[in-house]
């Protein structure tokens, strides 16, 4: 039977990786208010104490991991110390993610490897050691993180969009085979969102009303309207959703 009580997330675990900035604080907070204890996983400790006291005034819990995802040995880390400090894994938001811009013919190889490695090979490997344990216990949400871009094409930003590009893939490849042990595997687009990423389009006047005109909403989103999403996908509320890409963009991918 339904009731509210289907998007509450109390009594789960969830990593979010590069979840103390950028897009990632609000999926954390997120998953914060709807009742889960959260393990952060980011490079630097940048905006952990804004972190830490937010789930403080929640009287949540909150922990944190310096690690470079992209690292060979990081898929085991990040599971071993969320299992030791969470007790398990029941929701896993890969979002930590990159972005390098430059016209294709100055592209650097060493700028695609970083990007891709980060943004695709990372998520990979990250999902397939989590896997592991939410097979375990035959439960579990697998959150990646899409863009635009997964559907458009970018001609300064290659290595971006191939990368979001094929999140979408991997996020129906993992969602097929993961599906026999009850874990749901979904992607979340984000539009055009007012974050420091998007601050050199805002500023571009041409490029600025292009991306203006597009969006039927009529304006760039807020990252708070991803909140309700990414708790939706992570509750029980969306047990037969998986494989799905969804844009939450206000109407771009309309026009």
């Amino acid at each position: 039977m339904f009731d509210l009580s289907s998007f509450s997330l109390k009594g789960k675990s969830a990593i979010i990786t590069g979840g103390a900035s950028g897009l990632g604080e609000y999926y954390t907070k997120a998953m914060l208010k709807a009742g889960a204890q959260v393990m952060v996983v980011s490079r630097t400790d940048k905006n952990w104490d804004v972190m830490q006291q937010f789930a403080d005034e929640l009287n949540a819990n909150i922990y944190f991991l310096k690690q470079d995802i992209t690292a060979k040995d990081a898929p085991q880390k990040i599971v071993e110390e969320t299992i030791k400090q969470l007790g398990k894994i029941d929701i896993l938001v890969n979002n930590a993610g990159m972005q390098l811009r430059n016209k294709w013919q100055d592209f650097k190889d060493q700028d695609w490897e970083k990007v891709v490695n980060l943004n695709l090979n990372a998520v990979y490997f990250l999902s397939h050691a989590v896997a592991k344990e939410m097979a375990k216990q035959k439960s579990g949400k697998i959150i990646n993180i899409g863009s635009m871009q997964s559907y458009r094409a970018g001609k300064f930003i290659f290595p971006y969009t191939a990368s979001k590009h094929s999140v979408v893939g991997l996020t129906k490849a993992y969602a097929d085979a993961l599906a026999p042990y009850n874990i749901q595997v979904n992607a979340i687009a984000p539009g055009y969102i007012n974050t420091p990423m998007t601050k050199a389009l805002q500023e571009d006047p041409v490029r600025s009303k292009e991306i203006l005109a597009h969006i039927p909403a009529g304006h760039w989103g807020d990252p708070s309207e991803l909140m309700g999403v990414v708790v939706f996908l992570a509750s029980s509320a969306s047990n037969y959703v998986t494989g799905v890409t969804l844009p939450v963009d206000g109407g771009y991918l309309l026009r």
